[in-house]
């Protein structure tokens, strides 16, 4: 199988098992562990809004390309067989009759406090002292 082959297919399931973790996220035999966790990714996974913007070089897909995919699989392993079975069901489903991904607007609201959090800490540790001086 050529690479681009195997790249596409692991891009497909990459994406079915993110909506994996919505249905997991809700599904009443999956732990609370994997929950908590699931909702952060999932939350994440399906914001408008990249945690690091795509324009940046390299570290924009970073991401994208490991960041993300290794939080699934980790959640993925943490959910018992058959409830990971039925959920796959489910977002199998959903990706046949809706075409997509769901989007998540708290994932968004998520990202922007990051960086609202992150612009505030660089603001007290950097800026201020300079401007105190």
């Amino acid at each position: 199988m050529p690479l681009a082959n195997r790249l596409k297919t692991w891009a497909k399931s990459v994406k079915r098992d993110g909506v994996t973790l919505w249905f997991a996220a809700r599904h009443p035999q999956a732990p609370w562990y994997a929950k908590a966790l699931g909702v952060f990714v999932v939350a994440y996974a399906l914001s408008p809004i990249d945690l690091i913007p795509d324009f940046i070089p390299v570290l924009g897909y970073l991401d994208d390309v490991l960041l993300l995919p290794g939080l699934i699989w980790l959640v993925i392993r943490l959910i018992p067989a058959p409830v990971l079975q039925e959920c796959r069901e489910q977002a199998d489903l959903w990706i046949k009759t809706e075409g997509g991904k769901p989007t998540s607007r708290i994932g968004a609201v998520l990202i922007v406090a990051i960086w609202i959090g992150a612009s505030l800490a660089l603001w007290h540790w950097w800026v201020r002292p300079w401007l105190a001086a």
